[in-house]
């Protein structure tokens, strides 16, 4: 009989992404893999290696624009995972989300051994109620539950970030031939408080020109008005022309990609492209940096907003992020392609 294994992350791009590594440990012992995701996360799933299938759920109670709990959505769902008949399942939350929901749920689908990361008691909802450090990287915390769980990587997998390939040619991308070895700035975020502003993105791209380098600017669909607004005249703008497979083929022919704390920033690092992070320490980057690759760190991560984990910056002027000049990320782009 067939050891379907489920595994839910149910928040952004980024957040599931990180999830690759417990993905492949949770793949190595199981015989088929389903991942419930949010709609923010189901392409991202997709990506991932090890899945077999994705599920798109939004969930009330993860979602930073929730929906409304809806009884017929819930039973809906709890129907559907009893149909699956999961041999486990393995829910993967951040530190500040709880697990329980989503437990009670599967418990009640039928779902007879449950894992997952608490701080919370769990009754009789978790078989396994794993803790641990809080100040572990993210892509760690959840290996370290797949473990707890029962679930290792296979002997040659070395634990980093990963995405399925072939990835789509880029070839000749919105008109233009791109030839491996540009940089890459996405001046976007999921929140406004990991935001490089505007004005400085816009610098960073005429100097790295300057710099000799040919720079790609990249944004998803509502964003071209402001990746149009960075790329200038030097900069080429590749807002809203890649889904998110493209992306990760794009970023993979980058020597260096400038980005916020945000998802591409998580894909830069699954395709083994070195980053510049401007990141805003909102939340810590001992979690939530670029994981296993070369990588700076700008941004003054003892501002005020520490820790905050504020979607607006609560400080006038955003000082964590607006002090990094278009001059800090020409040194950094060529200390990470130096390394």
């Amino acid at each position: 009989m067939s050891r379907t294994v489920l595994v839910a992350r149910l928040d952004n791009a980024g957040d599931v992404l990180l999830q690759g590594p417990l993905v492949r440990a949770v793949a190595h012992g199981a015989d088929r893999v389903v991942f419930l995701a949010g709609p923010a996360g189901a392409e991202a799933a997709a990506l991932l290696p090890g899945v077999d299938e994705v599920w798109t759920w939004a969930c009330p109670w993860i979602l930073g624009d929730p929906p409304p709990v809806d009884p017929a959505d819930l039973a809906a769902l709890t129907g559907r995972i009893r149909a699956l008949a999961p041999a486990e399942a393995v829910v993967s939350t951040s530190f500040h989300q709880s697990p329980l929901p989503l437990a009670l749920v599967l418990r009640t689908a039928g779902v007879p051994r449950i894992s997952a990361t608490s701080v919370d008691y769990p009754g009789s909802l978790l078989d396994v109620r794993h803790t641990l450090d809080e100040d572990l990287p993210e892509p760690e915390r959840a290996l370290a539950l797949a473990r707890a769980a029962g679930f290792e990587l296979p002997p040659d997998d070395d634990g980093r970030l990963a995405v399925r390939r072939p990835l789509p040619p880029t070839g000749r991308l919105a008109g233009l031939d791109l030839e491996p070895g540009y940089v890459v700035l996405h001046p976007g975020a999921s929140v406004p408080a990991r935001a490089w502003p505007a004005q400085r993105c816009a610098e960073a791209v005429e100097a790295l020109a300057d710099a000799g380098h040919r720079v790609l600017v990249t944004g998803g669909p509502g964003e071209r008005a402001l990746t149009a607004a960075v790329a200038g005249t030097r900069g080429e703008d590749l807002g809203g022309a890649t889904d998110l497979a493209g992306m990760a083929a794009l970023l993979d022919g980058a020597a260096a990609v400038v980005v916020g704390n945000t998802g591409p920033a998580h894909l830069a690092a699954a395709v083994g492209t070195p980053v510049v992070s401007l990141f805003s320490p909102v939340v810590p980057a001992a979690r939530w940096a670029p994981y296993g690759v070369p990588t700076v760190l700008l941004g003054d991560q003892d501002a005020p907003c520490r820790g905050t984990r504020a979607r607006v910056c609560p400080v006038p002027g955003h000082p964590c992020l607006s002090t990094v000049t278009a001059a800090d990320v020409v040194a950094a782009v060529e200390k990470v392609i130096a390394a």
